[in-house]
């Protein structure tokens, strides 16, 4: 039987990061899921560490790697769409864990003829090393007072880890951060990202998953916003690969997106 949910998470030479993500994946409430890694180019450590998870987790995992060639995360994302096995795709990182409902969320929120665009919650750098396999099965990593005593200072923000039920409503529709295609928390129709040929893959850092839900939009998909009930929160890290050459380039392409509804990418899945 086809899986219920694929779930894509992209990496690069982050084993660290990855490791604590995968062990999120682990206690998922929502069982019925595969994982498809989509590796930029990532050296040996990475595959050793995919590897070990398949022996030890009972984890469906699919390693789809290309060379590396620079910051070509747009490609090996079309690569990972191609290969889920699920009509339903789940979007994150390699650097955010999911809280224990994330999967389950996603797939009870799912609607033909939507995208869910879901939240993040960043962690400083120091909290970020922290976090280890326990405090991810506990769920003191969601835990706000836990956080707080590992030195997390107070912020509204802090809602997207206690909101659940009707707080995580009211706050959902109440925020002001309009619904997108978010690379760290999104999902979609596998068929609906087939149509509109994945994502543009000229674009580099900065955008490139907005720009993906801009065209989602064009073709007549809707967003739905759940920025405060499916909720993982981001590992903090350097960013070398982010330029003001790609932020300006893929700027322009997203311009051009919305100003000719676009729908169509030439520069997908299929060239």
């Amino acid at each position: 039987m086809m899986t219920k949910i694929s779930v894509i998470i992209s990496t690069y030479n982050a084993e660290a990061w990855l490791e604590k993500v995968l062990w999120g994946y682990s206690c998922q409430t929502f069982k019925d899921f595969e994982i498809v890694i989509a590796d930029d180019g990532s050296g040996p450590k990475t595959k050793n560490l995919i590897d070990s998870f398949r022996e030890e987790y009972d984890l469906d995992i699919n390693h789809i790697w290309q060379e590396d060639d620079g910051f070509q995360k747009s490609r090996i994302l079309n690569k990972a769409v191609v290969a889920c096995k699920s009509e339903y795709i789940v979007m994150s990182d390699g650097d955010c864990i999911p809280r224990v409902d994330f999967l389950e969320i996603h797939e009870t929120k799912k609607e033909v003829g939507y995208f869910l665009s879901g939240g993040y919650f960043m962690f400083p750098l120091d909290i970020s090393h922290k976090i280890n396999k326990n405090n991810i099965y506990s769920g003191h990593c969601f835990d706000v007072k836990w956080l707080k005593n590992n030195g997390l200072k107070p912020s509204f923000k802090n809602n997207k880890l206690s909101a659940k039920g009707y707080k995580s409503i009211l706050l959902n529709k109440l925020t002001p951060t309009r619904p997108s295609w978010n690379g760290h928390n999104a999902s979609g129709w596998k068929k609906d990202i087939l149509a509109i040929n994945g994502f543009d893959e000229r674009m580099q850092y900065g955008g490139q998953d907005r720009e993906l839900g801009e065209r989602l939009v064009n073709y007549g998909i809707k967003p739905k916003q759940i920025r405060y009930s499916a909720i993982c929160v981001h590992l903090d890290h350097k960013r070398g690969y982010k330029t003001p050459e790609s932020i300006n380039k893929n700027l322009s392409i997203r311009e051009a997106t919305k100003k000719d509804k676009r729908v169509w990418t030439d520069f997908g899945i299929v060239k």
